[in-house]
C-alpha cells in the first residue's frame, strides 16, 4: 500500500443499517462501483489506536460540535502476518472543518510510530514530503500531552466509483469493537463490541460532493443517516461518560447492552 494517498479532503455521510440491508444495498451498488483493488472485494480488518488528553478534550469537541477539531491515531491494516517492530502502520491526523474531513498520514514502522507519539522521537529516515506532517504530529503530541485512549477494531469492505474520478468511496464496517486498557495493536481482538453484530455502519465519502444517485439509492433502502464517531462511541459504550444523543444506542431498537467500566 505504498502508493496510498497521504493527504486529502473529503465530504462524508454515515448510515446505520442491518446486515440484511447491507446485502440488499450491495446488490444495487454492483451496477456502479468496483471493489477496493488492494483487497479484491474481501473484508479486511482495521485497528486504530486513538490518543486524547487526560480530560478527553477531543471526545468533548466532537460531542459539543466544534466546527474545527482534530484527533490523532495510529492505524494498522491487519493481515495474516503478525505485527512486528518493522511492520508498516500509519500515523494520522484526522481533522474536521465544518462539513469537510481532512486527513494527513505518514507511513512508518510500528516501532517508529510508537517512538514518535510516545517518546517524541522523529524517525531517522523518512520521505522528505512527509516532513510537514511529522512535524505537525510531534507538535500535536507535545502541545496536548497526548496519551493512548482507546483502540477501535472492525472489519471493513470497501468499494470505489471510478466514473468522473471524484474519489467516491463506499465502505461497510461490521463487528465493530474496541479496547480501552489494552492499546497494543499487535492484539487484534476487541474487549467489547460497541454495537450489535447484526448492524453495520455505512460510510460514503467523496472528494467534491456526494453524487445524487448515492443518496437516492440509500434512501430507497430506508437506511438512516446518523452522526457517529467510532472513537466517541467506544468511550460512551464503556460508560466513561454518560451516553449522548450521538450514541448508537439511541438508533438501534432494543439496543445492545453496554459494558460497565470497571
Amino acid at each position: 500500500m505504498s502508493d496510498t494517498i497521504r493527504s486529502f479532503n473529503r465530504f462524508e455521510l454515515k448510515y446505520l443499517l442491518t446486515l440484511k440491508q447491507v446485502d440488499d444495498l450491495k446488490k444495487d451498488l454492483k451496477k456502479y462501483v468496483v471493489p477496493d483493488k488492494y483487497w479484491d472485494g474481501w473484508a479486511y480488518n482495521l485497528s486504530s489506536l486513538y490518543y486524547d488528553t487526560d480530560d478527553f478534550q477531543f471526545y468533548w469537541e466532537k460531542i459539543e460540535g466544534f466546527r474545527f477539531r482534530r484527533k490523532l491515531r495510529i492505524r494498522r491494516y491487519v493481515t495474516n502476518e503478525p505485527l512486528t517492530d518493522d511492520s508498516i502502520v500509519y500515523v494520522e491526523i484526522k481533522q474536521r472543518i465544518d462539513r469537510v474531513t481532512q486527513k494527513r498520514r505518514v507511513p512508518m514502522t510500528y516501532k517508529e510510530a510508537l517512538a514518535l507519539v510516545h517518546e517524541e522521537k522523529i524517525p531517522e529516515k523518512f520521505n522528505p514530503r512527509d516532513k510537514p506532517v511529522i512535524d505537525e504530529i510531534l507538535n500535536f503530541v507535545i502541545t496536548y500531552w497526548l496519551k493512548p485512549s482507546a483502540t477501535t477494531i472492525y472489519k471493513r469492505q470497501a468499494f470505489f466509483w471510478t466514473e468522473n474520478d471524484i474519489g467516491l468511496r463506499i465502505t461497510f464496517d461490521t463487528d465493530i469493537g474496541f479496547k480501552l486498557n489494552d492499546t497494543d495493536l499487535a492484539n487484534p481482538q476487541p474487549e467489547w463490541l460497541m454495537m450489535s453484530p447484526n448492524y453495520s455502519i455505512l460510510e460514503v465519502k467523496a472528494n467534491e460532493k456526494i453524487p445524487f444517485w448515492v443518496t437516492e439509492l440509500v434512501a430507497s433502502h430506508g437506511i438512516r443517516l446518523i452522526r457517529v464517531s467510532k472513537y466517541c462511541q467506544a468511550i460512551e459504550t464503556a460508560w466513561v461518560y454518560p451516553q449522548t444523543v450521538f450514541n448508537l444506542a439511541s438508533h438501534i431498537p432494543h439496543s445492545y447492552p453496554s459494558p460497565l467500566k470497571e
